[in-house]
């Protein structure tokens, strides 16, 4: 999944590991970050996003060996690099940006932002919705990244998602 906050990427990332009876790896910055703010009410930092990074694809690592089948992933490490780089006055560390640029995935799915807006202590951009999109949806261009936009309702993103990675696995076979 890819794609600004409140979005459904985790929905329908779990919806898809359903489906496919498969493993799905949450987004690792929400539980860091979410610690961090109910212990020191602060929110993320530059210096946060190199230990996302290694969670994150400690996580996904981990969880690929519990599959043979597809891995969902709720997020990566090019979401990170995209954040770093939006929230943070055009930066990003350097090693997150070599790592974010090496690991690729089969499909991107950039989901749309026509999903009701959901406030939780970590998101905080509800006006940049339309920006935001811009941003990631650029990004993916920029690194020629396969996507599919997903628009719509939780069962029509569902629907095409599914026939996407159809697709895909008839072709890898």
């Amino acid at each position: 999944m890819f794609g600004p906050e409140s979005t459904g990427k985790t929905t329908l990332s779990r919806q898809l590991a359903r489906y496919y009876n498969s493993v799905w790896v949450p987004e690792y910055a929400r539980e860091y970050l979410q610690n961090k703010w109910n212990n020191e009410r602060k929110t993320c930092e530059p210096k946060d996003l190199l230990p996302i990074a290694e969670g994150q694809m400690k996580l996904e690592n981990e969880l690929a060996k519990k599959t043979d089948s597809v891995l969902i992933c709720d997020t990566d490490l090019l979401e990170t690099k995209v954040y770093s780089e939006a929230y943070y006055t055009g930066t990003c560390d350097p090693v997150l940006e070599k790592y974010a640029l090496e690991n690729t995935y089969h499909l991107y799915f950039l989901t749309y932002i026509d999903t009701p807006w959901e406030a939780d202590d970590l998101r905080d951009r509800p006006n940049h919705r339309k920006e935001m999109f811009e941003v990631f949806k650029n990004e993916l261009i920029k690194q020629n990244r396969p996507y599919v936009l997903l628009k719509g309702d939780k069962k029509e993103r569902l629907k095409k998602a599914v026939t996407e990675i159809n697709k895909l696995l008839k072709n890898k076979v």
